[in-house]
């Protein structure tokens, strides 16, 4: 199933969903930029596919006020690209009947990496996605967690939540353009989202979830597809419980 697109911009590709993603759409013939803050990851990448394949850019989405210059350089140096995936994202573990263990300054991050970000990197990549006269798309990685939430990760969860819901409003705001909006909602995936490393009190956290290779093969069809939302495994059975009909209400609601 051939990409699409001609040039994917991969933001949070250094390891996970975010990374094999980009080596799937390379497989399918595009070619793409992968971002994220491990300079080293993203130098194997480039390595490992060759550079007429793929560019790497090192960068921390979390310094919101350098996106705006982050922007203009890639759509400048770049002016083929009709694909952005953001699919960063950080999960840590609350527990908030024992508030003196909460760091605020660990849930803000949480939440800005997981939404805020989103927020201002679509504003800042936008107005050149709306210049172009064919078609682009706009992808974004949520989870399961954001239609159903668990009780160890809750930020977690309601970050997934607020970017769930601002997703649906900008389809609907952008209905009638030539600038797709696609949403990606993973169930749990055998990634390093679950390290130990990242998330002490998770031990064997690698062995949560849905086989990497799996999850990429079913996402992929789905986005080959052309489908909106694209929910697999556990996610999808989340979706189906309830979503179609919620989201009823929203475009009766929305008009």
């Amino acid at each position: 199933m051939p990409s699409p697109y001609k040039r994917a911009l991969i933001i949070g590709a250094t390891s996970g969903i975010g990374e094999a993603l980009a080596s799937r759409f390379i497989e399918e013939g595009a070619n793409v930029i992968v971002v994220g803050r491990r300079k080293e990851n993203l130098e194997g990448f480039v390595h490992k596919h060759g550079k007429d394949k793929a560019t790497a850019i090192p960068f921390d989405i979390t310094e919101m006020d350098k996106i705006p210059n982050f922007a203009t350089n890639i759509t400048s140096t770049y002016g083929d690209l009709d694909c952005i995936l953001i699919n960063s994202g950080i999960q840590r573990g609350l527990d908030f009947s024992k508030p003196d263990t909460i760091d605020i300054g660990v849930v803000e991050t949480e939440f800005k990496t997981n939404y805020l970000s989103y927020l201002a990197l679509t504003k800042a990549f936008l107005p050149f996605l709306q210049s172009k006269q064919q078609e682009s798309v706009l992808m974004f990685t949520t989870s399961s967690l954001a239609l159903v939430p668990i009780t160890r990760c809750p930020n977690y969860c309601a970050s997934k939540a607020a970017l769930h819901h601002w997703i649906l409003v900008l389809r609907k705001q952008l209905q009638g353009s030539k600038v797709k909006i696609v949403e990606i909602i993973p169930p749990a995936v055998q990634t390093e989202l679950h390290d130990e490393k990242n998330q002490p009190d998770l031990k064997n956290g690698r062995q949560i979830g849905m086989p990497l290779d799996q999850y990429i093969n079913e996402t992929y069809a789905g986005l080959a597809a052309g489908k909106e939302e694209v929910a697999v495994g556990d996610a999808a059975y989340c979706y189906n419980a309830f979503e179609p009909q919620r989201q009823q209400l929203f475009h009766k609601m929305a008009g």
